[in-house]
């Protein structure tokens, strides 16, 4: 389930990336969702552990969520 998942969430990941039609996007965000209440429904993992999965998912489309960034002086 969680594999399926993951597949999901990369799909829905790269088409924001690529900058895809909104509906298709809509589309993918909403299948990802679902399936994500489906196994909290279940119980088949908790809101910690998908979160954590999305966040994996995500920086492996887009790269990490923050970088360090060096200072410069004008």
């Amino acid at each position: 389930m969680l594999g399926e998942l993951r597949g999901m969430l990369r799909s829905a990941f790269t088409l924001q990336h690529e900058g895809c039609q909104a509906a298709k996007l809509a589309r993918a965000q909403g299948l990802a969702d679902g399936y994500m209440r489906a196994i909290l429904e279940a119980g088949h993992a908790s809101q910690k552990e998908l979160l954590a999965l999305v966040a994996e998912e995500r920086a492996a489309v887009r790269g990490p969520a923050t970088r360090h960034v060096e200072y410069q002086a004008a």
